[in-house]
């Protein structure tokens, strides 16, 4: 059994140098967090017609999708479902989560804008993960 120290020493390089070309670690998420998987090919385009080949699949509180990643920010959309699809993260303000970590989506209605498409952005809080930003999850290219 590898010790603490052993696995950083491996898994903290791998993951400095996926940061720096912009993608989360590569950790297996089964055992990183019960409640959250990365699915691969999985693709949803945006209403500005980007494009991601991957999602994080997890259990979510309800709550406002807002247009941008900060609170008070206008509801672009609203998720009625408790398990739902996000697509990349970005760095936003600080919200109860206790770290400013928000997550890029598509709300299951659609509230105001409809332009956006109920497009936009939860906090990490209403995530049901362990980690923000999620292991294996992109960060936003425009983030």
């Amino acid at each position: 059994m590898k010790t603490r120290k052993t696995w950083l020493r491996v898994w903290l390089p791998a993951f400095a140098m996926a940061s720096a070309l912009g993608v989360a670690g590569s950790a297996p998420t089964a055992s990183a967090d019960p409640g959250c998987e990365i699915r691969e090919n999985s693709p949803h385009t945006d209403w500005g017609s980007y494009t991601w080949p991957i999602d994080l699949y997890c259990n979510n509180t309800t709550g406002d999708v807002t247009s941008q990643s900060f609170a008070g920010s206008p509801a672009t959309g609203r998720m009625t479902k408790t398990t739902s699809w996000f697509v990349c993260w970005k760095i936003g303000s600080p919200h109860a989560g206790k770290n400013s970590v928000w997550y890029y989506t598509k709300g299951d209605e659609v509230v105001n804008n409809p332009g956006q498409q109920g497009w936009g952005y939860m906090p990490a809080s209403a995530l049901g993960t362990t980690k923000a930003p999620f292991p294996g999850l992109r960060k936003c290219s425009w983030g």
